[in-house]
């Protein structure tokens, strides 16, 4: 078991760790590294995703029940971090929620994807894209609606609704999904040549997300604030799984292979969007740029615990 394991997450960290040895070492500067990143998040990941929707059963494929399981223990991280921001770490209303995103934004794309698919092959990410088809939406409005609502200095709900919506719109995630709902839903079928281009897109999806992950890591530093940044992680690595599992397993009665995906995606680190928002928001920058630079390091032993528990 413990081979398999390693044979299953190792590739994913060592090609993190490439990204991170490279831009140490100083054979990536960071003009390099944002390019990889942007072909990656902007235009491969996009592509990925869109063709995943395309190629979807939704009638079949996209139930409510994995979305429920997997967005009820997202959002009890959520407000647990911000309450415990709040209470046990003194931090204004406003950077309690900055913290609290960190525990919900979960690496769902460039840790969940390639790890699920090394556990249990390329059929399984169908329940994958259901829950990531909904993941920046929904964080992000309830990110954004909530600091507005905390922060004394925040606009009005309907200005905070507005900007949030023209942030989605302007997405490469959100345009890429976007499109693949609509081809998938008018019943169009892509002409071969530009299925086939899109599907190269998607295969450098995941490697040049992992080598870019690990390279922006480096920009990272671990600040002073490791007691609420190692709650943030315990509420993600532990927790969410945790609660996803309880409620997928024993209260849903989700399939093995959806109660494999949630979870498995449920136990990822922090990702780079919450110091994105935090940083969007002037707020607990140091906290998430810690959580997300601990948290990925932290998650090979979680998710080899997770994938333990499941079975591989």
């Amino acid at each position: 078991m413990i081979t398999e394991l390693i044979v299953i997450v190792a590739p994913v960290f060592l090609m993190l760790g490439a990204g991170y040895t490279a831009a140490r070492v100083g054979g990536f500067t960071e003009p390099m590294v944002d390019a990889v990143m942007r072909f990656a998040q902007s235009f491969a990941v996009p592509c990925l995703l869109g063709l995943s929707v395309v190629r979807m059963d939704l009638a079949a494929d996209f139930t409510g029940d994995i979305l429920i399981a997997f967005y009820t223990g997202s959002i009890a991280c959520f407000t647990l971090g911000i309450v415990g921001a709040r209470v046990l770490f003194k931090r204004r209303p406003g950077e309690a929620v900055a913290v609290g995103f960190a525990a919900l934004f979960a690496n769902s794309v460039l840790l969940g994807l390639p790890i699920t698919e090394r556990a249990y092959g390329p059929d399984i990410l169908v329940n994958n894209f259901v829950i990531v088809s909904v993941h920046v939406p929904i964080c992000y409005l309830l990110g954004m609606l909530t600091m507005e609502m905390a922060r004394a200095d925040g606009r009005s709900l309907g200005d905070t609704v507005a900007t949030a919506l023209r942030s989605l719109a302007r997405n490469p995630v959100m345009i890429g999904l976007t499109l693949g709902f609509a081809v998938n839903l008018s019943g169009l079928t892509l002409p071969e040549p530009v299925e086939a281009a899109v599907e190269l897109a998607a295969q450098a999806a995941l490697p040049s997300a992992l080598f870019g992950l690990g390279a922006v890591l480096v920009r990272y530093r671990i600040s002073e604030r490791l007691g609420e940044a190692g709650m943030v992680i315990a509420l993600s690595l532990l927790l969410h799984p945790v609660l996803v599992w309880v409620l997928g397993a024993e209260l849903m009665s989700l399939s093995d292979a959806q109660i494999k995906s949630a979870v498995v995606t449920a136990a990822m680190a922090p990702g780079i969007n919450a110091y994105l928002f935090a940083n969007l928001y002037g707020r607990a920058e140091d906290t998430a740029a810690t959580a997300v630079l601990i948290g990925t390091a932290a998650s090979v032993l979680s998710v080899s615990g997770w994938l333990w528990w499941l079975g591989v």
